[in-house]
């Protein structure tokens, strides 16, 4: 294992900021895997799963089962990290430009369309490389104007290139659940199984560039582009992977999830590659809690006034429309307000604020079908 630090800020800024990865095993002798934790900084649980990961990658280098590259960037938002507001860690949002860290990423596939006209031809695997060198190129070309769009270029040069993405968030309150391309459907089914995934949630685009997307998006962009004329596989599995709730923070919780990256990795040919035992275990799964579901059908729930919130359904319950959530109570008052699924599905995710003000997500089902449009993901 090798480590990298990457500068992030011009010479002479007030505040100079370094982003960490670690690497192991050997570029170009297998798949390149790249995963990070916590790219909204606040959301600790990502961190932690990453500090087992290394662990347990350092004693696979050393024992030569890893087959091609593993970059591990433990804590991605070194400044969202420094951010607080009265006391309190703040990381989702540049304080400097309001905009979420994981917004605005570039959609190399707009450049690549010109770039590649002319160039692709009948073998599939040489037009994955071919592709992954013009991807390369168009974040090279990246012109970033705050330490912000530099995080964003450096973590983008580390993963463009990459065969599988992990990008390890949480939510507010929630059980864990997955966000993945449309077409990665198959690809990504064992990981759902394997971490056991309440929801696992599906778009072709999900609005906002998310890291995530920008990774993997390009590949069926382009294909689409080129009309099919050339194979272009979705050759990125890229996925975030919404690692339950804010305060999940626990020892047991992250080797668990730890050893489910790790045997999705072994199943993916990345680990133990000469080893049959192993290979064999990690093809055994676990039953799936949930079959994958369009982004477009999960209802977000909004509080219509302020008051206090109290949940009346379970984080990973099962929800008929028409079932209530919770009440939402004027504390002066005392009317209360029922809130109700208007779709049936899974509810996944909740806020954990107990008074909300108007207009607040409170809540998140998933539903198995396609109602809504435009941006699907929340600020």
């Amino acid at each position: 294992m090798h480590a990298i630090t990457h500068s992030l800020s011009v010479a002479g800024a007030p505040a100079a900021y370094t982003l960490t990865s670690f690497h192991f095993g050997t570029p170009g002798g297998g798949k390149k895997v790249y995963v990070q934790g916590s790219l909204h900084a606040d959301e600790v649980p990502g961190m932690l799963v990453a500090q087992c990961l290394r662990q347990e990658l350092l004693a696979l280098e050393a024992a030569g089962k890893i087959s091609g590259e593993i970059i591990l960037v433990p804590a991605a938002n070194p400044i969202g990290l420094a951010q607080a507001l009265h006391g309190a860690a703040f990381g989702r949002f540049d304080l400097t430009t309001g905009v979420n860290f994981n917004r605005g990423y570039k959609h190399v596939a707009n450049a690549l369309k010109t770039s590649l006209e002319g160039l692709l031809g009948p073998d599939a695997a040489a037009n994955v490389a071919l592709i992954r060198q013009h991807a390369r190129a168009a974040i090279a070309d990246w012109q970033p104007a705050t330490d912000a769009e530099t995080l964003k270029k450096t973590l983008m040069t580390l993963a463009i290139d990459a065969d599988i993405v992990l990008d390890l968030h949480c939510d507010n309150e929630a059980v864990l659940h997955l966000y993945a391309g449309t077409p990665l459907a198959e690809a990504i089914a064992p990981l759902s199984a394997i971490l056991g995934s309440h929801a696992t949630l599906l778009a072709y685009e999900a609005g906002g560039e998310p890291f995530d997307e920008a990774c993997s998006r390009l590949w069926w962009d382009l294909d689409r582009h080129f009309e099919h004329r050339y194979p272009i596989p979705p050759a990125c599995l890229s996925t975030t992977v919404e690692l339950r709730g804010e305060q999940e923070v626990s020892y047991a919780l992250a080797r668990q999830d730890a050893a489910g990256l790790l045997q999705f990795l072994t199943l993916n040919g990345v680990l133990h590659a000469d080893d049959p035992a192993a290979r064999a275990a990690a093809a055994v799964l676990p039953a799936p809690l949930c079959a994958a579901t369009p982004l477009e059908g999960v209802e977000p729930l909004y509080a219509p006034h302020a008051g206090i919130l109290v949940y009346t359904r379970a984080l990973g319950e099962r929800v008929a429309a028409g079932d209530a959530i919770a009440d939402l109570i004027d504390p002066v008052s005392g009317a209360t307000t029922v809130l109700r699924a208007e779709v049936e599905g899974v509810f996944f995710a909740r806020s954990a604020h107990r008074h909300v003000i108007r207009g607040m997500n409170v809540g998140k089902v998933a539903g198995a079908r396609a109602y809504r449009e435009g941006d699907l993901l929340s600020a």
